[in-house]
């Protein structure tokens, strides 16, 4: 019940962030990224902008987690969503799965570059399985590419 006080708070703060912007958002218990916005296309590397925007949230999560009890033993799961758009399979990544991991895995690199603690991080990637939106269009595709931030208990 704590931890969902908490998050309650969190996401309060986050909606008040990303008001008005389309390329964050806020889907259920989720924190939302698009992909675009951090990543260039095929690549598991933060650019310039993406690094711009995990260190505000990287302030923001560390702001948080001064605030929760020491009792409750909470992690933020990073989690990599691609599109169903097969890869080529010639490049670095095999797989939707194997780009969605790296993805995850780099936002969890940075973010613990940027002081947080890595035991409360977690990266897990879901490749092409978990579609917001069912279906191969660009709009399908665009929003299905992505980052989302969860926190949770462990």
């Amino acid at each position: 019940q704590e931890l969902a006080r908490y998050k309650s708070e969190f996401f309060g703060r986050l909606r008040d962030v990303v008001a008005n912007r389309d390329d964050v958002k806020i889907v259920g218990d989720r924190f939302v990224f698009q992909s675009e916005l951090l990543f260039e296309s095929g690549s598991d590397r933060l650019g310039r902008r993406g690094r711009e925007e995990m260190e505000k949230f990287a302030v923001m999560i560390q702001e948080l987690s001064g605030k929760l009890p020491d009792d409750i033993d909470w992690i933020l799961r990073v989690d990599g969503h691609t599109d169903g758009v097969p890869l080529s399979g010639t490049g670095r990544f095999s797989s939707n799965w194997d780009l969605s991991a790296a993805r995850a895995l780099s936002v969890v690199e940075f973010l613990i570059s940027q002081g947080m603690e890595p035991n409360r991080l977690a990266a897990t990637g879901f490749g092409e399985f978990q579609p917001i939106i069912p279906g191969v269009s660009p709009e399908a595709n665009s929003q299905n590419r992505r980052i989302e931030f969860k926190l949770t208990e462990r």
